[in-house]
């Protein structure tokens, strides 16, 4: 049920009339309108297939010896359905949704985006054999490498935090698509408590001149690695394709010394076809922190009530309560600028 509610808020927010007016008033905020014009051309209904390629598919049925297009398809079905499953396998993202059956034609779209993927691909018969992993594989089949791959967790565990902080920062420092944070402990509980209920949500980046674009994330767990994953997508792309959509910026969080040492290792890639540059990636993971609880109570009065203000519209995307909005969300997004 929480997943229909969350398909139907996300079609609401997709509707180019939804929250959004092309005139207003000379005092209105610089950028509280979602002018996503990439949207608008990403979601015009395809061309059929069926239409574009009539005329090779009708001269394919008589060299078959069948009467139509129809009679092809039908010859054709149990190879075509082979196929298929094979893309669906091979192409997957590590930690994307699982298919599923639709229970109403209004969920369709995205019923099956509330499950992770469990198993990976099994490989043919005639497959080469694996190289066998270094010591410390986990063995997962999201396809997140473990920390153990990363760092000497030998070494590291006997480093103080400042040290192993800055190690970790420097690391990624000469990458300029690259995103790395030392997060405390508790900070990271307060957002994965949240987050375990209320796993997907959307998140403005304002662009001046041109509005503000909508992006979906979707957290997911892998405990072979002990880790959390944040996939970033433009809320454009997701419409279009899907579980298939490919997501711009992936950050994942390994709770390996949150125990022993009370921090939590965050790094992050920004693809760098994806449209997205990294400081908006940035902006995005500031958001993250505020309206899952990072920051909660900073700043007084005011700030808690501001962190309640967040927190109501996180709850009201996860329930599918009427109350939440784009012109809300972007008033508080406007907030944190």
């Amino acid at each position: 049920m929480a997943s229909l509610r969350t398909a139907g808020m996300l079609r609401h927010l997709a509707h180019p009339c939804s929250h959004v007016r092309t005139q207003r008033a000379s005092n209105q905020r610089r950028w509280a309108q979602v002018h996503d014009v990439r949207f608008l051309a990403t979601t015009q209904q395809p061309r059929s297939v069926i239409e574009k390629y009539r005329q090779k598919l009708e001269n394919k049925a008589k060299e078959e010896g069948l009467p139509d297009i129809d009679a092809l398809k039908q010859a054709y079905r149990d190879k075509i359905e082979r196929l298929r499953k094979e893309t669906d396998a091979a192409t997957k993202l590590p930690g994307a949704p699982a298919p599923a059956t639709p229970t109403a034609a209004d969920a369709a779209e995205f019923n099956a985006t509330t499950r992770t993927t469990t198993e990976a691909a099994k490989p043919s018969s005639n497959a080469t054999p694996e190289t066998p992993k270094k010591p410390g594989y986990s063995g997962s089949s999201s396809g997140i490498k473990p920390l153990s791959e990363i760092l000497d967790m030998s070494k590291a565990r006997d480093l103080p935090i400042k040290e192993l902080s800055a190690i970790w920062r420097l690391r990624y420092a000469t990458n300029p698509h690259s995103l790395c944070a030392v997060i405390p402990s508790e900070t990271y509980s307060a957002m994965d408590t949240l987050a375990r209920s209320r796993p997907q949500f959307v998140l403005p980046v304002p662009h001046p001149e041109q509005g503000a674009e909508i992006h979906f994330l979707q957290w997911t767990w892998d405990a072979a690695t002990a880790t959390s994953t944040v996939l970033f997508t433009q809320l454009a792309e997701y419409k279009n394709r899907g579980e298939f959509a490919q997501p711009h910026t992936t950050v994942t969080h390994y709770m390996d010394f949150s125990a022993d040492k009370g921090v939590v290792l965050m790094q992050g890639q920004v693809m760098e076809d994806r449209g997205v540059k990294p400081e908006d990636a940035q902006w995005l993971l500031m958001c993250l922190q505020r309206f899952y609880g990072g920051w909660d109570g900073t700043g007084g009065e005011q700030g808690q009530q501001r962190a309640n203000e967040r927190r109501n519209l996180l709850d009201w995307f996860a329930s599918g309560d009427q109350r939440f909005s784009v012109e809300k969300l972007l008033e508080e997004a406007e907030r944190m600028g």
